[in-house]
This record gives structure tokens, C-alpha cells and sequence, in this order.
């Protein structure tokens, strides 16, 4: 072929060539920041990052997420970029504005509503319709990245529902977010890989409905979160699960049912925070 044909061909093949490139960038999924990198390795803990900066991006000042407890699960999430999430949304409690995105699981009606606010962007549920199959979520919403990591529940008659709850985890200004769901057995050595580090933990603490609380705190001093937020309260006083923990973990009864959090205000102890609605 003689020079200026060849250089003619190539020149037709690049353009060809750019929209494929681009078209595999917008296709790459968001990476968690909060998963270990040693994934495989058994029995691992994830220690919270509390004391260090975030390994994908570092944290500006004023980057806070403010955590607001409206009632039973229900927790609404502000994150800096103005996304506002409310988990265990079954339409009873709900934030003041309407909400961007909302998680839901259905082990009980005071967790999930099939009739949501048409005006909700996001409506992501625990569980999957489709028999066999597991919720996958994986999802940037504004500066959020929201995964799930699904538990068995119990059934009827006691028989276990594989996969019909969700833990839900939000990224967002480099905090790792959990909420627990309806919890009802405790978690495995491949439940704690794909959950990764959480920074701040919601966990049900009723220690009948979902779990006793000598299990759930076996979870919870397992993932070792910086804060953790009791929910879920009926039956038993909070004070039968902090009793639990002992000298390493600091215990608050906060007066208001909100906090606002960053990564540079994480407490450097693990600290239960008992909000207002729980207590």
C-alpha cells in the first residue's frame, strides 16, 4: 500500500476507534473505598480508619454528613452535596423534604411501604422479586455511592428466606455508612469481606424481633465502627445492649436526635450514641 493510502486508513480508523473508549469509561462502576483491599483473607477485622485519612480522596474541611433518627429503623441521611436519603422507608416517618433516595427491607411493614412518594428518585429495595436471585444495588447518587450486602431472614414457621434483607452502606465525604436492616442471624466471615470498614453503624437493637443483643454485639464489636447509632427499639430498654460493651467503648445519651459527623470528627473511641428516639 503506498504511504498516503495508509495514512488515509488510519486516519479513518481513529474516529471509529473514540467513541468506544469513551462509551467503556461511562460504563466503569463506582469502586468502594470502604471494601479491604485483602478481601480473602478469613476471620479479617475491619478496623475503622477514625484516626486516618480516607485512602481514595482526602477530606476538605466542612465536609460534614448529618445523621438525623426520625423513628423504629428510619434514619435520615444528609450528605454535603445535598443528597438526602431516609433508610427503612415505609412512609410513616419521614424527612421534611422529599427524600432522594430510599432503602427498604421487608421483614416487616414498618420497614418498607410498596406505595412511596412518586416525586422519590430512588427507591431501592432490600430484596429481590425475582425467585433465586439476590438485590443488587450499586449506584452513585450525587456524591454518594450506595451497595448492599443481603442477609438471610427468617420465614414462616422459622424456616430462613435467603437474601431478604439488605445491609445498606453509603460513601460519602469519606465516611463509611451502615444500616443494618432487620438483622435476624449473625453475620459470616464473607458478609464482613463485602462489607468492608463502616465508620458509623445503625443497628437495631430490640433483642427480640431481629436479634438477642449478646449476638448483635458480638456484630458490632466485630466491625468496630467509630459510631454507633442504636435503633430499632421495642421491647428491652437500650440499656440491656450497651450493657454489653465494656471498657473500650464509650457510651452517650444524646438530648436532640440528630448529629452531623466528618471524618475529621469521628470519635478516636468507639462510641454508642444513644439518640433521643431511642432511648
Amino acid at each position: 500500500m503506498k504511504p498516503q493510502l495508509l495514512i488515509l486508513a488510519i486516519a479513518c480508523l481513529v474516529p471509529l476507534a473514540l467513541p468506544r473508549a469513551a462509551g467503556a469509561q461511562d460504563e466503569r462502576k463506582p469502586v468502594s473505598q470502604c471494601q479491604a483491599i485483602a478481601q480473602a483473607i478469613p476471620k479479617a477485622r475491619f478496623a475503622s480508619f477514625s484516626r486516618e485519612m480516607p485512602i481514595v480522596r482526602a477530606v476538605s474541611e466542612g465536609e460534614d454528613v448529618k445523621l438525623t433518627f426520625l423513628g423504629h429503623s428510619t434514619f435520615e441521611i444528609e450528605t454535603p452535596g445535598g443528597i438526602v436519603i431516609a433508610t427503612d422507608f415505609n412512609g410513616w416517618y419521614r424527612p421534611v423534604v422529599t427524600p432522594d433516595v430510599v432503602t427498604m427491607n421487608r421483614a416487616h411493614s414498618t420497614h418498607y411501604t410498596l406505595t412511596p412518594d412518586p416525586a422519590i428518585k430512588h427507591v431501592l429495595h432490600g430484596w429481590s422479586d425475582v425467585p433465586g436471585e439476590k438485590a443488587d444495588i450499586d449506584l452513585m447518587v450525587g456524591d454518594t455511592y450506595i451497595r448492599n450486602v443481603t442477609t438471610d431472614i427468617r420465614g414462616g414457621y422459622g424456616a430462613a428466606q435467603q437474601d431478604g434483607n439488605s445491609i445498606f452502606i453509603f460513601e460519602s465525604a469519606g465516611l463509611c455508612i451502615g444500616h443494618l436492616g432487620h438483622l435476624h442471624y449473625e453475620l459470616t466471615d464473607a458478609h464482613y469481606t463485602e462489607i468492608g470498614r463502616l465508620d458509623i453503624v445503625m443497628v437495631p437493637v430490640d433483642g427480640g424481633l431481629t436479634m438477642g443483643a449478646d449476638s448483635m454485639s458480638r456484630i458490632i464489636k466485630r466491625l468496630r465502627s467509630s459510631l454507633i447509632l442504636p435503633m430499632h427499639r421495642r421491647g428491652p430498654p437500650v440499656q440491656r445492649f450497651v450493657s454489653m460493651f465494656g471498657k473500650d467503648f464509650d457510651i452517650s445519651y444524646a438530648p436532640d436526635d440528630t448529629i452531623t459527623v466528618s471524618m475529621r470528627s469521628l470519635p478516636k473511641k468507639p462510641l454508642i450514641y444513644v439518640m433521643k428516639g431511642a432511648q
